[in-house]
């Protein structure tokens, strides 16, 4: 009878632990601002579990949780999840509007989810280094891109396209030739994946010749150089 007893008050412990035990009410989803991920298809993230006992769980890694990864089911409608790097896809991403949904399987086999909103390019500008083209020598085609986040970065070709008046594209760079005579360049720049994000650049390009005559070109000038200022 007192066995009977005990086992029915483990029993009712039990079940009224469980009745207890705080359950997951919803999440939310970050990334690392730090991964450029205006640039870079790759990011650290991290899940926030907020509990019905109001308080709160985060995941390992970026958010610097003690909820393992390993411990997570989770999945995403743009790449792969690989210990809490997400891998993504630039192309997929800008037609889904940079929004990536996060698929979360609970321990009381709940389905929650979340979304993260990755930044976005707003605008294009050159930012000549040189204010001249000189022939015969590559005059590397500058673009910075405007993003959402705020940051401002240099952008390249597998993100623009290049066109010129006059001379050669070679990669990100403009060529004239020794014998060209056109006095001005006009480059142009499109945005790949958006060709309204346009750019129209009209550069001078250098008449004069460079003034070389303080460059010493042998040794014996370089000797009579200072020959002279020792007298």
């Amino acid at each position: 009878m007192l066995k009977s007893f005990l086992l029915c008050f483990v029993c009712t412990l039990s079940l009224l632990a469980n009745a207890q035990q705080a359950q997951v009410v919803r999440i939310t989803g970050s990334y690392d601002p730090n991964a450029v991920t205006e640039l870079y298809n790759v990011t650290p993230i991290g899940i926030q579990f907020f509990m019905s006992d109001s308080s709160s769980r985060q995941t390992a890694g970026y958010l610097q949780g003690n909820y393992r990864w390993n411990k997570l089911n989770i999945s995403s409608s743009n790449g792969s999840i690989r210990n809490g790097v997400l891998y993504f896809n630039k192309p997929q991403l800008i037609k889904d509007n940079y929004r990536i949904t996060l698929t979360v399987s609970t321990d009381d086999h709940s389905t929650l989810q979340t979304s993260l909103i990755l930044p976005h390019i707003v605008g294009i500008r050159f930012n000549h280094y040189a204010d001249s083209v000189k022939r015969d020598i590559r005059f590397y085609l500058n673009v910075e891109g405007k993003f959402s986040s705020g940051k401002v970065l240099p952008l390249d070709t597998s993100a623009l396209r290049f066109a010129s008046s006059t001379g050669t594209i070679i990669g990100q760079d403009l060529l004239l030739e020794k014998n060209d005579s056109a006095k001005t360049v006009t480059v142009e720049a499109w945005y790949k994946h958006n060709n309204q994000m346009y750019l129209r650049s009209v550069i001078p390009v250098k008449q004069a010749p460079d003034n070389d005559a303080g460059i010493i070109k042998s040794l014996p000038e370089l000797n009579n150089n200072r020959k002279r200022k020792r007298q």
